[in-house]
């Protein structure tokens, strides 16, 4: 294993065994990662204790049926802090988790069924009892579908890791 994948791993580790030892919860809704945050938080031994559930939600159709108001995508897009936050909120208002975390954004190619499209741009955003809190970031190109899911998957383990230990 690569030593940056390894260090992302060892974050959501980290993050991971800190929700099971604070008993508290977390929850996913995902576009552009398509899962691989819950997946990394699922790494650790003992995280059905505190990941709740998770959406994917690559359509803006599944994102809507799963709680994001549809004027917030029609008012600012699909690719927006806005959305990302309103991922967010709704996932951890579905599962009543302690922290949602909302991802969309594009790698790559431009999407074509969204013309607020613009590759390499993506919007975060982790809620908890304090609301959402979202993030905007323009990524460097890489490789692989993989390699830019992992950028995006550390950036939110950054801030993961800031806002625990803020709440903590």
């Amino acid at each position: 294993m690569q030593t940056k994948e390894k260090q992302i791993r060892e974050k959501y580790e980290k993050i991971t065994k800190t929700l099971i030892t604070k008993h508290l919860t977390i929850t996913t809704m995902e576009s552009c990662t398509a899962g691989m945050v819950a997946s990394l938080l699922t790494d650790t031994e003992g995280s059905s204790a505190v990941l709740r559930g998770a959406f994917i939600t690559y359509s803006n159709e599944a994102k809507i049926m799963q709680g994001v108001p549809a004027e917030i995508i029609e008012k600012y897009g699909v690719y927006s802090e806005e959305t990302a936050r309103a991922m967010a909120a709704a996932c951890r208002k579905a599962y009543g988790a302690d922290f949602g975390i909302g991802v969309t954004g594009t790698m790559g190619n431009a999407d074509p069924e969204n013309n607020d499209s613009v590759p390499g741009e993506v919007y975060f955003a982790i809620a908890s009892e304090k609301g959402p809190e979202s993030f905007s970031r323009t990524l460097d190109p890489e490789a692989t579908r993989n390699a830019y899911k992992l950028v995006v998957c550390d950036m939110i383990a950054d801030e993961l890791i800031r806002e625990l230990w803020q709440t903590l």
